[in-house]
Protein backbone atom coordinates (compact mmCIF):
# COMPACT_ATOMS: atom_id res chain seq x y z
CA UNK A 1 0.00 0.00 0.00
CA UNK A 2 1.62 3.24 -0.82
CA UNK A 3 1.38 6.34 1.10
CA UNK A 4 -0.23 9.63 0.08
CA UNK A 5 1.23 12.64 1.00
CA UNK A 6 -0.49 15.89 1.00
CA UNK A 7 1.13 19.65 1.40
CA UNK A 8 -0.65 23.02 1.33
CA UNK A 9 0.24 24.42 -1.84
CA UNK A 10 0.20 28.20 -0.50
CA UNK A 11 1.54 28.60 3.49
CA UNK A 12 -1.51 29.13 6.18
CA UNK A 13 -2.64 32.72 6.79
CA UNK A 14 -3.15 34.15 10.50
CA UNK A 15 -5.66 37.01 9.52
CA UNK A 16 -6.73 38.27 6.32
CA UNK A 17 -8.46 37.24 3.20
CA UNK A 18 -7.97 34.38 0.67
CA UNK A 19 -9.91 34.67 -2.82
CA UNK A 20 -10.40 31.28 -4.15
CA UNK A 21 -11.08 29.65 -6.98
CA UNK A 22 -10.75 32.57 -9.92
CA UNK A 23 -9.67 31.66 -13.06
CA UNK A 24 -5.69 31.49 -13.92
CA UNK A 25 -6.26 34.04 -17.02
CA UNK A 26 -7.99 36.77 -14.23
CA UNK A 27 -5.47 36.50 -11.34
CA UNK A 28 -3.14 39.28 -12.04
CA UNK A 29 -6.21 41.34 -13.27
CA UNK A 30 -7.45 40.90 -9.80
CA UNK A 31 -3.95 41.57 -8.40
CA UNK A 32 -4.13 45.03 -10.10
CA UNK A 33 -8.19 45.96 -9.55
CA UNK A 34 -6.80 44.67 -5.58
CA UNK A 35 -3.87 47.05 -5.88
CA UNK A 36 -1.91 44.76 -4.22
CA UNK A 37 1.29 45.65 -6.13
CA UNK A 38 1.95 48.32 -2.77
CA UNK A 39 0.04 46.46 -0.08
CA UNK A 40 2.35 46.64 2.43
CA UNK A 41 1.20 43.23 3.78
CA UNK A 42 2.32 39.43 3.06
CA UNK A 43 0.54 38.63 -0.28
CA UNK A 44 0.72 35.02 -1.76
CA UNK A 45 -0.37 34.66 -5.55
CA UNK A 46 -0.57 30.95 -6.98
CA UNK A 47 -1.61 30.21 -10.48
CA UNK A 48 -2.36 27.10 -12.06
CA UNK A 49 -2.63 24.99 -8.94
CA UNK A 50 -4.23 21.85 -9.52
CA UNK A 51 -8.69 22.02 -8.56
CA UNK A 52 -10.88 19.22 -8.63
CA UNK A 53 -13.92 21.74 -9.49
CA UNK A 54 -12.25 24.10 -11.94
CA UNK A 55 -8.99 21.59 -13.33
CA UNK A 56 -6.81 24.58 -12.79
CA UNK A 57 -7.27 27.90 -10.63
CA UNK A 58 -5.44 31.13 -9.11
CA UNK A 59 -5.17 32.42 -5.08
CA UNK A 60 -4.90 35.00 -3.55
CA UNK A 61 -3.70 35.59 0.19
CA UNK A 62 -3.71 38.77 1.48
CA UNK A 63 -2.53 39.23 5.46
CA UNK A 64 -4.33 41.56 8.13
CA UNK A 65 -6.34 43.17 4.95
CA UNK A 66 -10.46 42.28 4.34
CA UNK A 67 -11.64 44.10 1.39
CA UNK A 68 -14.82 46.30 0.84
CA UNK A 69 -17.75 45.23 -1.16
CA UNK A 70 -17.00 46.96 -3.74
CA UNK A 71 -13.55 46.09 -4.61
CA UNK A 72 -15.47 42.46 -4.10
CA UNK A 73 -17.99 43.67 -6.95
CA UNK A 74 -14.90 44.48 -9.25
CA UNK A 75 -13.68 41.12 -8.93
CA UNK A 76 -16.82 39.47 -9.71
CA UNK A 77 -16.86 40.90 -12.80
CA UNK A 78 -13.45 39.20 -14.10
CA UNK A 79 -13.94 36.18 -11.89
CA UNK A 80 -17.54 35.20 -11.44
CA UNK A 81 -16.48 31.94 -9.52
CA UNK A 82 -13.92 33.45 -6.95
CA UNK A 83 -14.33 32.09 -3.39
CA UNK A 84 -13.68 34.96 -0.35
CA UNK A 85 -12.49 33.37 2.60
CA UNK A 86 -12.45 35.69 5.93
CA UNK A 87 -9.36 34.25 7.92
CA UNK A 88 -9.50 35.39 11.70
CA UNK A 89 -6.09 33.35 13.88
CA UNK A 90 -5.89 30.91 11.12
CA UNK A 91 -9.63 29.94 11.12
CA UNK A 92 -12.15 30.42 8.21
CA UNK A 93 -14.83 32.84 10.02
CA UNK A 94 -16.96 33.92 7.02
CA UNK A 95 -16.54 32.05 3.38
CA UNK A 96 -19.01 33.42 0.55
CA UNK A 97 -19.21 33.04 -3.34
CA UNK A 98 -18.67 36.62 -5.13
CA UNK A 99 -22.00 38.04 -6.08
CA UNK A 100 -21.85 39.62 -9.50
CA UNK A 101 -24.75 42.77 -9.07
CA UNK A 102 -27.59 42.84 -12.24
CA UNK A 103 -26.39 46.37 -12.81
CA UNK A 104 -22.70 47.37 -12.73
CA UNK A 105 -22.66 51.55 -12.27
CA UNK A 106 -18.94 53.52 -12.71
CA UNK A 107 -16.65 50.47 -12.30
CA UNK A 108 -16.38 49.34 -16.25
CA UNK A 109 -14.91 51.31 -18.60
CA UNK A 110 -17.16 51.45 -21.91
CA UNK A 111 -15.15 49.74 -24.95
CA UNK A 112 -16.83 51.94 -27.47
CA UNK A 113 -15.34 55.29 -28.14
CA UNK A 114 -17.96 56.91 -29.32
CA UNK A 115 -20.20 56.11 -25.97
CA UNK A 116 -21.15 59.13 -24.12
CA UNK A 117 -19.72 58.04 -21.07
CA UNK A 118 -16.55 58.96 -23.02
CA UNK A 119 -17.64 61.77 -24.27
CA UNK A 120 -19.46 63.38 -21.62
CA UNK A 121 -18.80 63.64 -17.67
CA UNK A 122 -20.90 60.71 -16.91
CA UNK A 123 -21.02 57.00 -15.14
CA UNK A 124 -20.90 54.29 -16.71
CA UNK A 125 -23.87 51.64 -16.57
CA UNK A 126 -23.58 48.13 -17.93
CA UNK A 127 -26.16 45.62 -17.42
CA UNK A 128 -25.61 41.64 -16.99
CA UNK A 129 -26.77 39.62 -19.75
CA UNK A 130 -25.19 36.40 -18.97
CA UNK A 131 -22.80 35.31 -15.98
CA UNK A 132 -20.94 32.14 -17.97
CA UNK A 133 -18.66 33.63 -19.39
CA UNK A 134 -19.86 37.19 -18.11
CA UNK A 135 -21.20 39.92 -20.58
CA UNK A 136 -21.98 42.99 -19.51
CA UNK A 137 -24.08 45.45 -22.03
CA UNK A 138 -23.18 49.53 -21.71
CA UNK A 139 -26.89 50.91 -21.18
CA UNK A 140 -25.83 53.89 -23.49
CA UNK A 141 -24.52 51.93 -26.67
CA UNK A 142 -25.24 48.39 -26.09
CA UNK A 143 -22.00 47.31 -26.79
CA UNK A 144 -21.46 44.05 -25.22
CA UNK A 145 -18.18 42.90 -23.65
CA UNK A 146 -16.90 40.05 -21.47
CA UNK A 147 -15.93 40.31 -18.13
CA UNK A 148 -12.02 38.93 -18.38
CA UNK A 149 -11.40 42.01 -21.20
CA UNK A 150 -13.40 44.53 -19.46
CA UNK A 151 -11.34 47.75 -18.24
CA UNK A 152 -11.94 47.97 -14.58
CA UNK A 153 -11.92 51.05 -12.99
CA UNK A 154 -9.65 51.56 -10.08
Amino acid sequence: MSQQKTELAVAALRNGTVIDHIPCEAVYKAVRILRLEDAGTAVTIGNNLPSDRMGRKGIIKVADRFFDESDLDRIAIIAPTAVVNIIEDYKVVEKRQVQLPQTIKGIVHCSNPKCITNNEPMETCFEVVSTNPTRLRCRYCNRTIGGVEAEIAQ
